[in-house]
């Protein structure tokens, strides 16, 4: 869709749906947790039990939602609107601006550490309570936003090694291991019975009736007439071509034309129509594996009306894995490479790696972005705050293939998308001129917008 390419090709008006819904979402779950935070405050015949999960989870949300409003429209000269029932004039007046993002971020850290007092380990909740907020992942939140802010105030780094440890010691989050080989033990992050074991953090609570779309949104389209796929997200050849040739992870996350993999029960090699990359995410696959005769009525684990593609698989928001890759990051920022070489190796040898040491910031970003590929960690914020525009920009590829029905079919490496020309001056995305309309000239639009 047009709107779409115009975010791709950062030249959006900020009309676009896209990032209105988002915006508008993300500060109707704020102010929910406003409402919750206030009612809870005033409430009475409530148990402190009941008040510390309440106002925990409040706490969380709303600072899980600020998060994210205040990463992507937030500017260092100009922050996002934000209130809380806390200030006198809260309801009394619109939400005020910002001075700048680093305020927001430091809103967003005293919730995430009033949650953390508040809540309890994720470890003592019942399966009928998995999926609320718990107190490692108000950590682990904690972790990012320093990460983000550290764009702006270099000491932040220094906060972020003593949390990780945190959430390893007190949080009891660790990595997968023990399979029965490196590949294995990647696979099995995504898998629907590690759904809550110890590298979960947080994640869309998922089902057959509800959940992320996102593993029917990336699933081949039409499912090989077996299911309704959408096909819309593919990786590229220099995803591709990121990882070391020995890597089990780039098989787990990339589907390539003649990859063997297990489709409703049956084993089919890999090839594709309409993709105009040539491969298939496959982080999201694993639900599509059940089944017994290749048809989608024999699985369980899928949602079967195709035009709503939920499955029993999480999707990870964030684990384990990138709470090691962050206190890897600040070691480095930090001076302490030799020390980052610890977290940063954790990752590799979990795959059968070779050791790094005293990594650099070059060894560090190849690591995050072969870790956590095709994940909701966003690899575009990451370029941007390590000030890496030519990769933002550089034009991606894929592999024309000259018979698509054919997973042996030799091919070409083509553009699928061209160069584009993104700026340092518009690092933030653009508010909706319609909502600074709507303010009257209050709210002030994006820098660089």
């Amino acid at each position: 869709k047009a709107v779409a390419e115009n975010i791709k090709n950062f030249i959006p008006s900020g009309r676009e749906g896209y990032l209105t819904s988002g915006w508008n979402d993300l500060y109707n779950t704020l102010n929910k947790a406003n409402q919750a935070i206030q009612g809870i405050e005033s409430g009475k015949n409530i148990s402190e039990a009941m008040r510390n999960q309440g106002l925990g989870e409040a706490y969380f949300m709303r600072a899980f939602a600020h998060f994210w409003i205040a990463y992507i429209w937030g500017h260092k000269d100009q922050g996002v609107p934000f209130d809380g029932p806390e200030n006198p004039e809260y309801g009394k007046r619109m939400a005020p601006q910002l001075a700048s993002v680093t305020d927001n971020y430091a809103q967003i850290i005293s919730d995430l550490q009033k949650a953390a007092d508040l809540l309890p380990l994720f470890e003592t909740y019942g399966a009928a309570d998995q999926g609320r907020a718990h107190r490692a992942a108000a950590w682990g939140y904690m972790v990012k936003t320093y990460a983000y802010w550290a764009q702006y105030d270099n000491s932040k780094w220094a906060l972020i090694p003593p949390l990780c440890d945190k959430i390893r010691d007190e949080g009891h989050r660790a990595l997968i291991t023990g399979k029965a080989t490196p590949k294995m033990n990647y696979r099995a992050v995504f898998s629907i019975d590690n759904n809550w074991t110890s590298e979960y953090i947080w994640s869309v609570t998922s089902g057959v009736q509800g959940g992320s779309e996102f593993p029917g949104v990336v699933l081949e389209n039409t499912g090989w007439a077996a299911y309704n796929g959408w096909g819309y997200f593919q990786p590229t050849e220099e995803l591709f071509d990121e990882y070391e040739p020995n890597d089990p992870r780039r098989d787990v996350t990339i589907l390539n034309f003649g990859d063997k993999f297990t489709y409703f029960g049956l084993e089919r090699s890999y090839y594709s129509t309409n993709s105009q990359s040539g491969f298939q995410i496959n982080k999201y696959m694993e639900p599509y594996s059940y089944g017994s005769d290749g048809k989608s009525s024999t699985n369980t684990n899928i949602n079967p009306n195709g035009d709503y593609p939920t499955t029993a698989l999480n999707l990870p928001l964030m684990r384990y894995a990138e709470i090691l890759l962050f206190k890897a990051e600040a070691l480095i920022q930090t001076g302490k490479a030799g020390d980052a070489a610890s977290p940063l190796n954790e990752i590799r040898r979990r795959v059968g790696l070779p050791d790094i040491s005293n990594p650099t910031m070059d060894d560090l970003k190849h690591e995050r972005r072969v870790e956590l590929a095709c994940e909701w960690t966003d690899r575009l914020q990451d370029l941007k705050r390590w000030g890496d525009y030519d990769k933002i920009n550089a034009p991606l590829h894929g592999r024309d293939h000259a018979d698509k029905l054919n997973p042996a079919s030799p091919y070409v490496i083509k553009e699928i998308w061209p160069k584009r020309n993104f700026t340092a001056a518009k690092l933030a995305w653009p508010i909706s001129p319609d909502e600074i309309s709507r303010s009257n000239g209050v709210y002030k639009q994006t820098p660089g917008w």
